[in-house]
């Protein structure tokens, strides 16, 4: 039987991990992490799947400590498995499984290496996206390909609504080829890293609206960062406003000449930097999700403008 030690966490791990199970893999340890307290916890536990089937769980804080490795290594797996697993593995460990140690990574690669690779995505405007398995090297998401499923990105979905799709993608292209990498056979297509980039982690402030933007790469943001992430938002000179839905533009144009709000036949709209209309479907003032009869209320119907972006587009750029 083919022995594997599992690194997972997030619906992918728990996904992925289902599917070796499924296929007769024995999973001899999982490794995953303890939840973050501070962390809005929206996914499936890794760790419950693993109790449900009486497998071995453990959180260390660094899986590279070579107790850690020493322990993987007395269990001989034929593979070291990584399913959105959060930390990095060191050659030591790799080198622990005899048959190669193999990640899923929530892009097509080589395109989006690095973190977060669904909402850079999104964020990008890009029109598909997907899953790899490939061969773990100590550089990230550098090794051979071994199996990708595309899925499409449609103009309004949100990062939450892509990640399922990808989610959904990774368990189709491990299913598929599991049984060609336990029987030797499985392709292994070396990647030619010139035709993508790293992008690096995103933090809350990054969603920070530069209304002087176009409407097209301010509904991205909003989309990439919309909830269970933090979410977009810019200040007004009496508060903090949160963009949590828009609708993709149309073409519609403004009149006001800058950067606005504005309501328009019972609409809540956005005239953007390139002078493009933005509907506003879901919003929150000062913590409170507002209406467009409390926003005429609150702010009258003239046109309001946002106050000049605090932050660069630095953090929009690949890493």
């Amino acid at each position: 039987m083919t022995r594997a030690v599992v690194f997972a966490y997030h619906n992918v791990g728990v996904r992925c991990l289902s599917v070796l199970l499924a296929q007769g893999v024995d999973v001899a340890l999982v490794v995953t992490h303890s939840d973050n307290p501070d962390e809005a916890i929206w996914f499936d536990s890794v760790a419950a799947l693993a109790e449900l089937h009486g497998i071995p769980t453990i959180t260390p804080e660094n899986p590279n400590d070579p107790k850690i490795v020493a322990r993987i290594a007395a269990l001989a797996p034929d593979f070291i498995f990584s399913f959105y697993y959060r930390l990095m593995l060191k050659a030591p460990l790799l080198a622990a499984a005899a048959r190669g140690a193999y990640n899923l990574h929530g892009s097509l690669l080589p395109k989006y290496r690095g973190r977060v690779p669904v909402n850079w995505a999104v964020l990008h405007g890009e029109r598909e996206t997907g899953a790899t398995l490939h061969r773990m090297l100590e550089k990230p998401d550098a090794g051979e390909i071994v199996a990708q499923q595309a899925v499409p990105i449609l103009p309004d979905d949100t990062a939450h609504t892509v990640f399922g799709k990808v989610t959904l993608a990774a368990e189709m292209a491990l299913a598929r080829v599991l049984p060609a990498l336990v029987a030797g056979t499985a392709p292994h297509i070396k990647q030619d890293l010139t035709q993508g980039a790293y992008f690096g982690g995103r933090k809350p402030g990054d969603g920070r609206i530069d209304w002087s933007q176009p409407a097209q790469a301010i509904h991205n943001l909003v989309r990439a960062v919309a909830p269970p992430y933090p979410g977009a938002f810019c200040d007004l000179s009496s508060g903090r406003l949160r963009v949590l839905a828009t609708l993709h533009p149309t073409g519609e144009m403004g009149h006001c000449g800058s950067p606005a709000l504005l309501v328009r036949n019972g609409q809540l709209l956005a005239e953007c930097g390139d002078r493009r209309l933005l509907r506003l479907l879901a919003v929150e003032f000062a913590g409170q999700p507002i209406t467009t009869a409390q926003w005429l209320a609150k702010f009258g119907s003239a046109p309001v403008h946002p106050t000049p972006s605090e932050t660069s587009n630095t953090s929009l750029l690949p890493k």
